[in-house]
């Protein structure tokens, strides 16, 4: 009976791809991507636990198994790089997070056409850029010696502040670049869930005499809030990975302290100083962070009566 079941099902569910085919046609191009430079990568974390030579090839290479995940977390440097990276994020989910979906809110309440589209395209045009750009006009501006802001301090009779040097600062230069290249972007998925929602619950809203606060925080605010939990989580998901050009671009000798996080320890230690098998190991236990944080938090986020990720 039971195989009889799942034949039925099969049969089932391949007259659906029949039926869909066009639809998993236009999945195939993604699904590749991921097969072939996410899933099947992921078989050279095996020198984690190895002493890799390339010479000698991952079979050839001897297994030294938890040696390189016991120097981690044995390192000096293992808890300035885990502060660092967590403060960071913390900065970024405070700071950044909410204002996609505050702009988001604002763009949605404008009603001359014009003026929005150019306030949008403005917005999103930094995230074309690079981070090399980035951070070359912050140097432009924030540099001692020349630098725009530098000079009008000066010139109103303040003292010049080494914003590029400083570890003071380096924190506040980095999540205002962040600001200023992926607000306008990431407020694209935002408008595209208030676009969703029901016009007649904002007539319903009006009929009560709402203003546009209270619609905004009594229904749109609720409409879009599956896609907000949706978005946090997959963003906790990369707690540990905060993207390594970014902070490379601001790393220096003076600033190293508050500025060196997992990504660009994992670069020094694996391209420069040709550690290769400590390096894979500093990535997996960050992957592995990331996948308990996000399950941990989508379950969360279900006990809480949210839809989650999956």
């Amino acid at each position: 009976m039971l195989k009889f079941d799942r034949q039925k099902r099969l049969k089932k569910r391949l007259s659906q791809m029949v039926v869909n085919k066009y639809l998993y046609v236009m999945i195939l191009p993604g699904l590749l991507y991921f097969i072939i430079f996410k899933y099947l990568p992921m078989g050279g974390l095996i020198i984690a636990f190895q002493d890799y030579q390339p010479f000698l090839g991952i079979a050839g290479s001897p297994w030294v198994g938890l040696k390189h995940f016991i120097r981690l977390f044995t390192e000096p440097t293992f808890f300035m790089l885990l502060r660092n990276t967590l403060v960071l994020f913390g900065m970024n989910i405070l700071i950044f997070f909410p204002l996609p979906i505050v702009v988001a809110l604002m763009l949605n309440e404008v009603r001359h056409k014009m003026f929005k589209n150019t306030i949008q395209t403005l917005i999103y045009i930094p995230h074309f850029m690079s981070w090399v750009i980035i951070v070359s006009i912050s140097y432009v501006f924030l540099n001692v010696d020349g630098g725009v802001l530098n000079e009008l301090i000066s010139a109103l009779g303040g003292e010049k502040i080494s914003f590029l040097t400083s570890p003071q600062w380096l924190r506040t230069v980095y999540i205002g670049q962040i600001i200023w290249k992926e607000l306008g972007w990431s407020t694209i998925i935002y408008l595209s869930a208030i676009t969703a929602v029901d016009t007649q619950l904002y007539e319903a809203a009006d009929m009560d005499g709402a203003g546009r606060l209270r619609k905004t925080w009594h229904v749109t605010l609720p409409a879009i809030r599956p896609v907000i939990i949706t978005l946090l989580i997959l963003k906790i998901g990369s707690t540990l990975d905060l993207g390594f050009e970014h902070m490379y671009l601001l790393l220096n000798s003076l600033n190293r302290e508050v500025a060196e996080i997992f990504d660009t320890y994992i670069y020094t230690a694996g391209l420069k100083n040709g550690q290769l098998s400590y390096s894979t190991a500093v990535g997996m236990f960050k992957g592995v962070v990331g996948l308990v944080l996000v399950m941990g938090s989508n379950k969360l986020a279900k006990k809480m009566g949210e839809d989650g990720v999956y």
